[in-house]
């Protein structure tokens, strides 16, 4: 029974943070939508944590280009409103961009 509990108050606090943002202060149609959709609290988490290692990856230049992409594609991405299908179709897309600079850039040259 206790571990039973355990397991369900774990699977209710995770739902309730995204990795980027606290879910009790969602203020947009989007954040709400992806405190609600575990696939898409799932894509935050990922998203956040490589765009993390890349800003500590890339040359001092690079940071704040990749800064202003971050910010450009939130705008975008909470254009998507309460449509968890954009919403997905955002986070694909700026995931495969980290991606690739994870893969062509840090791997092959270095974080510096």
């Amino acid at each position: 029974m206790k571990k039973l509990l355990g397991l369900l108050l774990f699977g209710t606090m995770s739902l309730g943070h995204a990795a980027s943002f606290p879910c009790t202060q969602a203020k947009t149609s989007t954040e709400k939508t992806i405190c609600n959709t575990r696939s898409l609290n799932d894509a935050d988490v990922k998203l956040v944590t490589i765009y993390n290692i890349v800003l500590h990856a890339v040359p001092m230049g690079g940071r704040d280009d990749e800064k202003s992409a971050q910010y450009q594609w939130l705008k975008k991405r909470n254009t998507c409103g309460a449509d968890g299908q954009c919403i997905a179709n955002a986070y694909s897309i700026r995931q495969q961009h980290l991606d690739s600079i994870i893969n062509n850039r840090v791997l092959t040259q270095g974080p510096f």
